[in-house]
């Protein structure tokens, strides 16, 4: 049977985020992708959009799950990303009774970058999203994300490997069983992530380029979770996600026009090269 996996997070309709990234690229890695979306916008809430639309489908989660059950649908694995607080409980229900044995859990707890909580997210939203953290076979978190799950003061760049090791370590005590911990850097020309799996941390560095893009966590979870599915190791998957995300970056630069995320359509080549 081929394996299929559950995506869970909202759809920006434009903006190449959410589930607009999720669906190509784990598709592109050969894996069936299924998706259930959290909210439909018009368009993501980053900076340089005006305003946008915004439609919650809380209500629809359980009746979703509901017709899975009578249909005997089930899943390999689930990937969660940006989601609210009201719908976590029915999350933690659907990866428990639609899920084949050994089905696996990767969560981004998608909700900060850059120190701060995305906006409408209240300051007690961490300690919610760390309830979807608690089981996860894998969690991404950027360094914002993980000092708020932790409840810790954000320290921007002023860390040492000692602190991105026990940062990993805690992360696991909140049921978390592996870590990948992005947006980890020790020199100011490499920018990488800090793995955590069975107790051994690893890492992997690319060269950090002058831009910042949105989007960019998005499309590494969902390259993380599509050839974490197709066999590889851990620490290959990590690797091969923030060499796809450079490679993205890449095929975007020096089109001003292109600001609201990265072309990763024009890199798939590559990441389909990568898999073998």
């Amino acid at each position: 049977m081929d394996k299929r996996l559950l995506t869970i997070q909202d759809i920006s309709c434009v903006g190449q985020c959410s589930l607009t990234v999720a669906l190509p690229l784990i598709s592109a890695c050969g894996i069936e992708t299924a998706i259930l979306p959290s909210s439909v916008l018009s368009n993501h809430t980053a900076p340089g959009f005006s305003a946008w639309t915004f439609h919650d489908l809380t209500p629809e989660m359980p009746k979703i799950m509901d017709r899975w059950l009578k249909e005997h649908i089930d899943f390999d694995a689930f990937y969660t990303g940006y989601v609210s607080e009201a719908q976590i409980p029915y999350i933690l229900d659907i990866m428990e009774k639609v899920a084949r044995p050994g089905a696996l859990r990767i969560v981004d707890p998608a909700m900060a970058d850059n120190g701060s909580l995305y906006a409408g997210f209240g300051p007690d939203f961490p300690k919610q999203m760390a309830k979807l953290c608690n089981g996860a076979d894998f969690l991404l978190p950027n360094l914002t994300e993980a000092s708020l799950l932790l409840g810790i003061p954000y320290v921007g760049a002023d860390y040492d490997q000692a602190y991105i090791e026990k940062v990993c370590h805690d992360l696991t005590k909140l049921g978390a069983k592996n870590v990948i911990l992005t947006g980890v850097s020790f020199e100011k020309s490499k920018l990488g992530v800090a793995c955590l799996y069975n107790g051994k941390m690893e890492y992997y560095f690319t060269d950090r380029l002058d831009a910042a893009m949105h989007g960019t966590g998005d499309v590494y979870a969902s390259v993380f979770a599509g050839t974490l599915m197709r066999g590889k190791s851990p620490l290959e998957a990590a690797s091969i996600a923030a060499d796809f995300v450079v490679e993205s970056m890449k095929q975007t630069l020096g089109d001003k026009d292109h600001w609201y995320g990265v072309k990763f359509e024009k890199a798939i080549p590559y990441l389909v090269q990568r898999l073998g």
